[in-house]
């Protein structure tokens, strides 16, 4: 099971920034990402962080494997990949350039043309 430290950790990878990178973004001292292996983070920093990546509090205590932020309705949130990519979207460490996107783009759209529902 991930501390919550390493559930961070990898988070701030999947989107190429280091731990200080993430600690800048967020406007936070040096080590205070750090600081979470040997202290508990208050219930504020964690909802900051958590809010930053769009993730649940629970996902990031290890509560649950699923990082979705639960919604009111019960439906699935409706997500725009072509605009989230361009805010977020790494591969491998490198983010992907508009070339990427619009490759990515096209396969699912003839994908979901295809698709037998």
């Amino acid at each position: 099971m991930f501390s919550t430290f390493e559930r961070i950790k990898s988070l701030a990878k999947s989107r190429g920034y280091s731990i200080s990178k993430l600690e800048e973004n967020l406007g936070l001292s040096k080590n205070a990402i750090y600081a979470i292996k040997r202290n508990q983070p208050s219930a504020e920093r964690l909802q900051e962080i958590a809010d930053y990546f769009n993730v649940s509090t629970d996902y990031l205590l290890g509560r649950t494997d699923n990082p979705k932020v639960a919604t009111t309705t019960g439906s699935p949130a409706e997500v725009d990949l072509k605009e989230l990519a361009r805010e977020s979207f790494f591969y491998d460490g490198h983010q992907m350039n508009d070339e990427d996107i619009e490759l990515i783009s096209s396969l699912l759209e003839t994908r979901m043309k295809n698709r037998q529902d």
